[in-house]
């Protein structure tokens, strides 16, 4: 532990959990996921992050961190904070500004030798199908105002309307592909045109699509399940709302530095500006979060429809539609959910930034075979290294709001 982390008094409460106890105009504590490897990593100034959090008004529970917490805008990328739906805050730092930027995972029914000898071909055609790199577009697909707006009303399910996908898909996708309170009214023509051609791109940064395959599997039931038998050839697709989500955050966070002071909110960090759930603000905001939100999830479809497309491209019999949608999560989003605080039940809103969702079985929000074995937790490696599927569990539930890492 370092010394900037000694000045917070941080208590590590057993191997994998650290508690930053409440102090000054802190409202609750804070709660990181970290071994002592990864607490001596950690940087100072997401520690202070994770303590700014815990100020915000109407906080329930721990502001907390996950294992890959880093320093963000406002708050820490990794942070997880539920606020009282009736006296709580919304924040467009603590949602991110690629709003709902998230991660859609493929199973073929294909194995490793099946596909020997085209693995570079079906890579290139990836590529061929989905634009990658700054400001890229798709020019085959520039939307109407009305198309648009449906997209941003529908998400997914729009998508499959058009014949990119099938319903099959809209289970296997977190809250369906779309979020039901948006407001494509809220969102600026600025960010409306800088959405129009984007939809099926990837964009830049840590972005990517990327051929991989199974390797090892730690839970039998659950892989069988999820169609993840060993050497089965995947594809991973992680991207978001692009120039339009990012356009929002922007036109919100102007917003709400002035919301914040009509309202009398005291801020540690103007980057944490935000406004009362019930304002009209906070509403504008939710309106136009959710309009991108979907925006993303019919962008990743997209992208998942031409990833089919290049796996019938080239290795033919139909191997696309053997690719199946194993799950689709949100990293950068906040959410009104009912959780048990203190043993009662109540609605939250739980801003989750560069989180995961991570709901246990018999929850009625997941359907089918998610219902019997949790929801998939998709957490993507960096470049050249494995990624995880994980479920979601009761203990994730009660303890962080139903939330894990997402890299």
């Amino acid at each position: 532990m370092n010394d900037t982390q000694r000045s917070f008094d941080i208590e590590r409460l057993d191997a994998v959990r650290c508690r930053i106890p409440r102090r000054g105009a802190m409202r609750t504590d804070g709660l990181l996921f970290a071994d002592e490897e990864l607490m001596r990593e950690l940087e100072p100034q997401a520690l202070q992050q994770v303590a700014n959090v815990a100020q915000l008004p109407g906080i329930v529970g721990a502001s907390i961190a996950m294992p890959d917490v880093h320093w963000g805008y406002g708050f820490p990328i990794g942070g997880v904070a539920a606020f009282d739906d009736e006296e709580g805050v919304i924040s467009p730092g603590g949602v991110g500004y690629d709003i709902n930027c998230g991660v859609r995972l493929h199973v073929s029914e294909l194995a490793h030798d099946d596909v020997a000898g085209k693995v570079e071909a079906l890579a290139d055609r990836l590529f061929e199908r989905i634009p990658s790199g700054v400001g890229s577009s798709r020019s085959d697909l520039k939307l109407s105002d009305r198309q648009l707006d449906r997209v941003l009303e529908e998400g997914a399910a729009w998508m499959v309307e058009e014949g990119y996908g099938d319903e099959r898909d809209l289970e296997a996708i977190e809250s369906h592909g779309c979020l039901p309170d948006a407001r494509p009214s809220e969102v600026s023509k600025r960010a409306h045109s800088r959405g129009n051609d984007q939809l099926g791109t990837l964009g830049s940064g840590n972005h990517f699509a990327e051929l991989g395959r199974v390797e090892e599997c730690f839970d039998e039931e659950v892989c069988e399940a999820l169609g993840l038998l060993p050497d089965r050839v995947t594809v991973m697709i992680h991207s978001g709302s692009r120039g339009l989500g990012h356009q929002v955050c922007d036109d919100y966070l102007d917003r709400m530095v002035e919301a914040s002071r009509e309202h009398g909110i005291e801020l540690p960090d103007k980057q944490l500006c935000c406004a009362p759930l019930a304002s009209a603000e906070a509403e504008s905001y939710w309106g136009a979060m959710n309009a991108a939100a979907n925006f993303a999830f019919a962008n990743r479809q997209m992208m998942g429809h031409q990833a089919r497309r290049a796996f019938d491209e080239v290795l033919g019999n139909e191997a696309g539609s053997d690719l199946r949608l194993v799950y689709d999560v949100c990293h950068n989003i906040a959410k009104r959910e009912t959780h048990r605080i203190d043993g009662e039940e109540r609605t939250v809103c739980v801003h989750r930034k560069g989180a995961t969702r991570a709901f246990p079985p018999g929850h009625p929000e997941l359907l089918g075979r998610y219902r019997e074995i949790g929801q998939p937790v998709l957490v993507p490696g960096d470049m050249g290294r494995y990624s995880f599927v994980m479920v979601g569990t009761e203990a994730a539930f009660d303890e962080s709001f139903g939330s894990c890492c997402h890299g």
